[in-house]
């Protein structure tokens, strides 16, 4: 793909295009609110590239991605292996921290970060990563995390439970509108031809199929279920993190020449994500456990299976690729400090707090 250079020329509202010429079209800081234009300019520094850098495509063999869609179906499935009826009945005796949490997830986060890639001016390449990551459900990793930093594991469970089969049709659906809606990545996706079926058929086999299929060995072989699930998800999670390992590797110069805006944008994304999560908690007076929970569920997405939309659907957007990789790098290091500060620090649900657990 041609890079899109892009330079900054007198603030937010610059239109990148093709051949470094920069539009007139002045947006962002002057109509959005003062913070999200804050953002903006935060993001667009984030943003400005490396001189001399160029997007060539990434080295992925086409065959190797029916491996790839195996190997997270079967986390999936390990995943689903400990999941049981009551962890989606939960959520109707106690609906408030999940229907908060799903809200933060599948509404807030994508629509934050579709105004905040259009008042940052960002490329077409690193905003395409961005909002197919926030349109993800959350990771697995957030179930560990909450236990670890003493929040509601039951809630943040029923939350990756939801979210992950709501994710088979919310997923592509929210992804298809904000690229649409964006005006630097609609080009991009319109010459494409994003079509947004054959993800949603994608989910269905690597994400909703698993799922289904590992709650009802668990139903109906609790023994069996419990001796798969420990080996099967970490396997499979060792497995893909050596596929991805290897694509770092083999793309070590793709990722050298892009370094420089993608750890910055995925950090701040990933901050920020967090933070909408934590704020939408405490807007709703959530219990300490609850706001944990939800803090970590919004904040760990489930980048693997983005990694896996792209690679069936975007296999010549190496930055896109690239960003969405690197993604789960902070949000394990953010997670993992939120752990270490809150193991420290006792659940005490304050007065009037909204206990869902």
């Amino acid at each position: 793909m041609e890079r899109l250079r892009w330079r900054q020329r007198g603030g937010v509202g610059r239109q990148p295009t093709r051949g470094g010429r920069v539009g007139n079209q002045d947006r962002g800081g002057d109509l959005a609110l003062p913070w999200l234009a804050a953002t903006g300019r935060l993001l667009q520094a984030c943003a400005t590239p490396v001189v001399g850098t160029s997007a060539a495509p990434m080295q992925f063999d086409p065959r190797s991605l029916l491996a790839l869609n195996v190997i997270i179906a079967v986390m999936m499935y390990g995943a689903a292996l400990s999941l049981r009826p009551r962890d989606f009945a939960r959520i109707l005796r106690s609906p408030v921290a999940p229907a908060i949490g799903l809200l933060a997830q599948f509404v807030l986060l994508p629509a934050f970060t579709c105004l905040a890639v259009w008042a940052g001016d960002i490329p077409a390449e690193l905003a395409l990563g961005m909002l197919l990551v926030a349109c993800c459900p959350g990771g697995n990793f957030s179930n560990i995390l909450t236990w670890l930093g003493r929040g509601n594991v039951a809630t943040s469970v029923s939350m990756t439970a939801a979210s992950s089969l709501a994710a088979t049709v919310v997923t592509p659906l929210n992804f298809a509108f904000y690229v649409a809606l964006n005006p630097n990545t609609r080009p991009l996706v319109q010459a494409l031809a994003l079509d947004g079926m054959p993800m949603l058929e994608l989910l269905l086999w690597v994400l909703a199929a698993p799922l289904v299929l590992g709650m009802a060995t668990a139903h109906l072989r609790p023994t069996l279920a419990k001796t798969l699930e420990r080996p099967m998800r970490l396997g499979a999670f060792a497995i893909l993190l050596l596929f991805v390992g290897i694509a770092f590797v083999t793309n070590a110069e793709v990722f050298r020449d892009h370094a420089g805006r993608i750890v910055p944008l995925a950090a701040a994304h990933n901050l920020a994500a967090l933070c909408l999560g934590a704020a939408a908690a405490y807007a709703a007076r959530l219990s300490a456990a609850d706001f944990r929970a939800v803090t970590m569920e919004v904040g760990v997405q489930n980048t693997g299976l983005g990694l896996i939309i792209l690679f069936n659907t975007f296999p010549d957007q190496a930055v896109t690729i690239l960003l969405t990789a690197f993604w789960g790098v902070p949000h394990l290091v953010t997670g993992l400090g939120l752990v270490w500060f809150w193991s420290r620090r006792p659940v005490v649900a304050p007065a009037g707090s909204t206990d869902s657990g």
